[in-house]
């Protein structure tokens, strides 16, 4: 039976998949016609779904100070995630709900990142 802590981990870890995918499925659903959806939706490909890979890879860290180094591109890379979504929505470009659902929810995994690198760096 697992923990607590474990039992989170492989849930947040399923939650930031599920992300991901649906991320793939709105950049799939932009304008291809539209330089602006192309460039900002490939520039989001790159970084959303880097979020993803630096948590997995973190997994195989060789040291604390690797793990939470893995974290912390993680994290950036939300944060740029975010940027992009959030251009896509102030230029009216994108279903509105779903980078309505995208930006929540990508908030709170970065919320989730980032508690996490202050506790593993002992500051919280």
């Amino acid at each position: 039976m697992q923990n607590d802590n474990e039992n989170f981990k492989n849930e947040f870890k399923k939650r930031l998949y599920c992300f991901v995918l649906r991320l793939i499925k709105f950049i799939e659903s932009l304008s291809k016609n539209d330089i602006v959806c192309k460039t900002i939706g490939s520039q989001l490909l790159r970084s959303g779904t880097s979020i993803l890979a630096n948590f997995v890879e973190a997994k195989s860290a060789s040291s604390k100070r690797d793990f939470i180094n893995f974290f912390t591109h993680s994290l950036k890379s939300a944060n740029e995630s975010k940027m992009w979504l959030c251009l896509l929505k102030d230029t009216d470009r994108g279903n509105k709900n779903e980078l309505k659902f995208l930006l929540k929810e990508l908030t709170e995994i970065s919320k989730v990142i980032a508690s996490s690198i202050l506790t593993l760096k002992g500051k919280k």
